[in-house]
C-alpha cells in the first residue's frame, strides 16, 4: 500500500492507494484535531482506517509547509527543519501539520518529503524574482494530473487562495503563489492600503495576507456563508464568486504565455473547493474560451499517493525534479 499525505489548510487528507485496491481510500482529519493527538493515535488512526499494519505500508509521501529548503524529493527520516527554511511567513499554523511529520518521522514507515518550488529550484529561471512559488501539495495535484494522461496543463487551485502552476511535457517549468496575483476566498496579495495598515503596526504582514482574500468585501464569514447568500441572488456574494473566477482565469492566461514559450499553451485543470464550483468552472471556461478540466480536494492527497507508489518502484524523477533517496 501507498499513501500520500495532503497538508491542507483547514485538514490533513490522506490516501491510500495499491494493487489490491478497487478504488483509493480517504482519511481527512481536521488540522486541529491532529494537533491534538499524540504520535502513535495519528500513526494508529492510519492503521484502522485503511485496514493495514504499519509494516505494510511500502511509502509515504508527505507534503509539509512551504517546503522552502527542500530542491529535490527527500528521505522523510533524515530531513533538517522539516525541510523548511521557517515555519514563520504567510499562513496560519495549528501544529497539526507537524504533529503528522513528527509521527511519520518516528515510525518505521519508508516515507518521502515533497518539495516546494522557490527561488533555488530548477524552474524557469524568471520566476525566481519571486522567493517562493508554489508549496508541496500543489505537486501532488499536479502529478495526479499527470497520471490521468495530461502532459501539458496549467493547473490553477482556487480556495482559500489561489495558486497557478505550469506544467511542460510532463515537468514542472513554474507557478505562482497566493500572496503574488489572484486572490483567493481568504488569502490574497497585499494592496496599497494594506502595506499602510502594516507599517501604521495596525496588523502584520501575514494577518494583512489571511485577511485579503474576497471574503473582506463581504459581511459572510466562510464558503458555506458566501454560497448560500449567492444562490439567494445576493450582490456581494455573487461579486465575490465573479471576482475570484476573473483573477484566477487572468493568472492561468498568464501562466500560458509562460508555457507558450515551451512550445504549448495546454489544458486548464481547476482544483479546489472554489475551483470545483460549477458556477466558478463555468465562469472560468468563458473568460478563458476553454473546457477545463476538474479534479477534486483529494486531488493532492491522491497525487501524493501516486509519487510514494512511482519512488517506491523505482523513478529517479517526478514532473521533472529529482528524487535523492
Amino acid at each position: 500500500m501507498f499513501i500520500g499525505v495532503d497538508h491542507g489548510t483547514t485538514a490533513m487528507r490522506f490516501v491510500a492507494i495499491g494493487n489490491n485496491l478497487t478504488e483509493p481510500l480517504k482519511l481527512e482529519v481536521p488540522r486541529s484535531n491532529a494537533a491534538s493527538m499524540d504520535e502513535e493515535a495519528i500513526i494508529s488512526l492510519i492503521e484502522s482506517s485503511f485496514g493495514v499494519a504499519r509494516s505494510d505500508i511500502g511509502m509515504m509521501a508527505v507534503t509539509y509547509s512551504m517546503g522552502d529548503s527542500l530542491t529535490s524529493f527527500e528521505n522523510l527520516h533524515s530531513v533538517e527543519n522539516r525541510g523548511v527554511r521557517s515555519i514563520e511567513g504567510a499562513g496560519k499554523k495549528t501544529g497539526g501539520g507537524s504533529r503528522v511529520f513528527d509521527a511519520i518521522r518516528n515510525s518505521s514507515i519508508p516515507a518521502v518529503l515533497v518539495p516546494g518550488i522557490h527561488d533555488k529550484s530548477d524552474t524557469d529561471p524568471r520566476l525566481n524574482v519571486f522567493s517562493h512559488s508554489t508549496s508541496p501539495e500543489k505537486l501532488g495535484i499536479a502529478y495526479h494530473a499527470l497520471c490521468k494522461g495530461i502532459d501539458d496543463f496549467i493547473l490553477s487551485d482556487i480556495s482559500s487562495n489561489t495558486v497557478t502552476l505550469a506544467v511542460s511535457k510532463g515537468r514542472l517549468i513554474g507557478a505562482i503563489d497566493a500572496c503574488v496575483f489572484a486572490p483567493g476566498l481568504r488569502h490574497g496579495p497585499l494592496d496599497v492600503q494594506a502595506l499602510r495598515d502594516v507599517d501604521a503596526g495596525r496588523m502584520s504582514a501575514n494577518d494583512a495576507f489571511v485577511n485579503a482574500g474576497v471574503l473582506k468585501h463581504t459581511q459572510f464569514s466562510d464558503r458555506h456563508e458566501l454560497l448560500e447568500a449567492a444562490e439567494q441572488g445576493d450582490k456581494d456574494a455573487i461579486l465575490a464568486f465573479d471576482t475570484i473566477a476573473l483573477f484566477a482565469a487572468m493568472e492561468i492566461a498568464s501562466m500560458q504565455i509562460l508555457l507558450k514559450d515551451y512550445g504549448s499553451i495546454g489544458d486548464v485543470v481547476l482544483e479546489g473547493s472554489i475551483g470545483e464550483m460549477p458556477g466558478v468552472v463555468e465562469k472560468i471556461n468563458k473568460h478563458l474560451d476553454a473546457q477545463c478540466h476538474v479534479l477534486d480536494r483529494w486531488s493532492a492527497a491522491e497525487g501524493c499517493a501516486e509519487i510514494a507508489r512511482d519512488i517506491a518502484t523505482g523513478h529517479k524523477e517526478i514532473l521533472g525534479i529529482p528524487v535523492n533517496l
